[in-house]
């Protein structure tokens, strides 16, 4: 077991996580197939997704399998599948003779040999009716087909249903780290971004300071109006740091490190991943609403693309 800790974070980040686990950063898009043909029975899985808020598992299968429909979503559950939309296809054939009864439709065999002995009769044909004969006619058999031991048919399409989900949801995998790789250059663009704002706002504030203060004066002297000088200097202090974005900064750059953190755990993120970018918009908002200098104000609107990006793109994640 380690520890990952982040201690130049504003906020402190702590994730405990077991050796020799991977993150499970997972796009919800995947296919999956497996095709298997053992012991009399052809067995071919299907799995698809596309993505959606919550776990929804669509089975289509062959009757004999209708049984098994719960089961079969349950495995899919235990390979860590938690979201989207999945669509499962099975197709299910045994082929097997012993699966094969075969009968004889005795009204219609009567009636065939009643009409071959009518029809030698009447020609005078010799009489060569026979099994081989009268067995000519396949309409004389009925064949049905032997209920399967529900039990015995899961243990045949188990393996083919693993197969199918292994490839499934390592293709989610290989998706969820292309996500991964984007959404860490995306942010670490945001990052650099906050860092420019807090550069040009640590002078920003201290400017708006003498500014405010610099109009006051010229009121209060247009107006032959003293004050306390100390008491001015307090009112502009305190207008400037309403308009200061410090703590929005440092509660900006706090979430964007949980956004990167949460690619590190080993559990589905997609949900989290959502609301905590929606709290580093709230930020990024109140960092605009609060800004007083045009240049800042640009990157508040670069700010805002970026994390829109990172919204569509958090979308897939599962």
């Amino acid at each position: 077991m380690y520890i990952i800790i982040d201690k130049c974070a504003p906020t402190t980040f702590l994730f405990v996580r077991d050796a020799g686990k991977v993150a499970m950063f997972r796009s919800m898009t995947a296919y999956g197939r497996h095709t298997s043909a053992e012991g009399g029975r052809e067995i071919t899985v299907e799995l698809r997704s596309v993505n959606s808020k919550y776990l929804d598992i669509s089975v289509k299968i062959p009757r004999v399998l209708a049984p098994l429909e719960a089961r079969i979503k349950s495995a899919l559950s235990a390979h860590g599948i938690s979201r989207g939309r999945v669509d499962v296809f099975i197709s299910y054939e045994n082929t097997d003779s012993g699966n094969v009864a075969f009968g004889i439709d005795e009204g219609y065999a009567s009636a065939y040999i009643e009409t071959l002995r009518v029809f030698r009769d009447k020609f005078g044909l010799s009489d060569d009716i026979s099994v081989m004969t009268v067995a000519q006619d396949r309409n004389i058999f009925t064949t049905h087909t032997v209920e399967e031991d529900p039990e015995d048919v899961w243990l045949a399409i188990k393996p083919a249903l693993d197969a199918a989900a292994e490839e499934f949801v390592a293709e989610r995998c290989r998706e969820g780290t292309n996500l991964m790789g984007d959404l860490k250059s995306k942010i670490a663009g945001m990052r650099e971004l906050v860092d420019k704002i807090d550069a040009l706002s640590a002078g920003d504030t201290q400017g708006i300071k003498e500014k405010i203060r610099a109009r006051i004066e010229t009121i209060l002297a247009d107006n032959r109006v003293t004050v306390d000088e100390n008491r001015l200097l307090t009112e502009c202090a305190i207008w400037a740091d309403r308009i200061a974005i410090d703590e929005e900064l440092v509660r900006l750059r706090s979430h964007l490190f949980a956004l990167e953190a949460m690619m590190e755990i080993d559990e589905p993120v997609g949900r989290k991943f959502d609301f905590q970018l929606q709290e580093a918009g709230r930020e990024i908002n109140t960092i605009g609403s609060k800004c007083q200098n045009a240049e800042i104000a640009g990157l508040v609107v670069q700010l805002k693309n970026e994390a829109e990006k990172i919204r569509e793109q958090i979308q897939n994640i599962e």
